[in-house]
């Protein structure tokens, strides 16, 4: 009877508890209309899609790079792609500071206006060293768009809303990594090495008064220091709060949102990686990442070999399929997500558990197992060109799971401070890519497909099989660290 009064105290829609619980003011994000809210995440998820293009899309070129500038494959591998993660990686823990101190805002179009300079710049780049220190500040402009648009969701939808939207960030996120070679791959051949970041900044041009426009300030600002909450002020009546004006939401800067330092909140991640469920995302997240990038950068040296001798254009067009099983498993992972969350809670007396979303991990561990096994083994076979692109398909329809299961999971264990969890997650995640560039290209050449995808696959099976103790013991883990989830744990009446 306790828990009935407790759910008829909570305010629903559709059946499932609003969690977290919103106030009665129009102007907190939680009560945004629908539209305004998918506009705003369409907006950044196709900005972050565009943004995660800028690491691979080089790809396709990368043997004509080493050729132009008289570097080894690795060397360009390393200085063109990983370097741009590793500064990504490196950024992201002032990127978000600042978004926790002075709003995400301005952080997005400051971002998006440095991407814009640095492609330009690229274009008009005269050595492979103004094209490094290129990539570097790219890098570190592209941090926002790979750590902040996940907390977003946190700031505007609620719990049993996240799966799907996170799947459309994820869905615009590895397209951009498989489209933007196909493109790349057309542009590279033909028009020339540096004409990407060209055409890259024409879609930049365009984004950034989109950024401008449709993407207001998702912080709380009824919460803002200093400032007495608008909900006390109109005692939490709706109709005595007024809508903020929409030249309002223009403004690029709110001043301060948080009293905390900056030095603070950029060091926070480093604390913060030592939480369980912090580890489980950086080690699951990062490895995925970084084996979709390691086949990326492999698949120059893989099908412009004599074995199938490809053009730039045609290794951009291997892509082809693994888009198109990412534009099918990335709702269906976002869907599942949502579903079985309330599924596994009514189940559970009602109770929801952040645990719940791990169970995503079992297809994602299947198929990126079996996509690494086959891709390696039937190279080294050296079977048609379409049967190592099914298991590279394979592995690529593994990544929305692995995704939704572990951003969801951080998300939903630790809300309040997102921002930083996903600092550790791809700080780890770009350090693991640029070691992997580092020498994959080499290790490749050394010692063949079978072995090289044969321990690609063992490690990624390591990794995947921690799922198992998490999903066991992870609320014991969340209870040792002490960390209180700000929603109800009922979440379905």
């Amino acid at each position: 009877m306790a828990m009935d009064a407790q759910i008829l105290n909570l305010k629903t829609k559709n059946g499932v508890v609003l969690v977290p619980q919103p106030s009665d003011n129009i102007n907190e994000p939680y009560n945004w209309s629908n539209l305004r809210k998918n506009v705003l995440i369409c907006t950044l998820a196709f900005s972050s899609g565009v943004s995660s293009s800028l690491g691979p899309m080089i790809s396709p070129g990368l043997v004509l790079a080493s050729e132009t500038y008289k570097v080894t494959l690795d060397v360009a591998s390393t200085y063109l792609v990983g370097f741009l993660i590793l500064f990504t990686g490196f950024g992201t823990f002032f990127t978000a500071a600042a978004a926790s101190i002075w709003g995400k805002r301005p952080v997005f179009v400051i971002s998006t206006l440095m991407l814009l300079v640095t492609c330009i710049w690229g274009y008009f780049s005269k050595s492979f060293e103004s094209l490094c220190a290129m990539r570097a500040i790219q890098g570190l402009a592209s941090a926002p768009l790979e750590t902040l648009v996940t907390s977003t969701v946190s700031d505007i939808f609620f719990v049993h809303q996240r799966g799907q939207k996170l799947a459309i960030w994820g869905l615009t996120a590895n397209s951009g990594v498989l489209l933007g070679q196909v493109i790349s791959g057309y542009i590279i051949q033909n028009l020339g090495l540096l004409t990407t970041f060209g055409i890259t900044a024409i879609m930049f041009c365009l984004i950034l008064p989109a950024m401008v426009f449709l993407v207001p300030e998702s912080a709380n600002l009824l919460e803002k220091p200093g400032k007495v909450d608008e909900k006390r002020e109109t005692n939490g009546v709706n109709n005595g709060a007024t809508k903020r004006p929409y030249r309002k939401e223009l403004k690029l800067f709110n001043g301060r949102i948080s009293d905390k330092s900056f030095w603070t909140l950029a060091l926070k991640p480093l604390r913060m990686i030592m939480f369980p469920a912090v580890v489980f995302s950086t080690f699951v997240y990062g490895s995925y990442f970084t084996l979709l990038v390691i086949f990326s950068v492999l698949s120059t040296n893989v099908f412009t070999s004599p074995q199938y001798g490809l053009t730039p254009s045609q290794v951009g067009l291997t892509n082809l399929p693994l888009l198109g099983v990412t534009l099918i498993g990335s709702p269906i992972s976002g869907a599942v997500a949502d579903w079985f969350a309330r599924f596994m809670a009514r189940r559970n007396n009602g109770i929801y558990e952040p645990e719940f979303r791990l169970v995503l991990m079992i297809p994602a561990t299947m198929l990126s197992t079996l996509g690494f096994l086959g891709y390696g083994l039937s190279i080294d076979k050296g079977a048609p060109v379409a049967v190592p692109l099914t298991f590279m398909t394979l592995h690529s329809l593994s990544m929305p799971f692995a995704a939704s299961a572990s951003f969801t999971y951080v998300i939903d264990c630790h809300p309040k401070d997102a921002n930083q969890a996903f600092v550790s997650i791809n700080s780890v995640k770009a350090l693991f890519t640029f070691v992997a560039s580092m020498f994959v290209n080499g290790w490749y050449s050394t010692r063949g497909p079978k072995e090289v995808f044969t321990c690609i696959a063992a490690i990624n099976l390591v990794l995947s099989v921690i799922t198992v103790p998490m999903y066991i013991y992870g609320k014991r883990f969340r209870s040792v660290v002490r960390v209180t989830l700000d929603f109800p744990r009922v979440v379905l009446a």
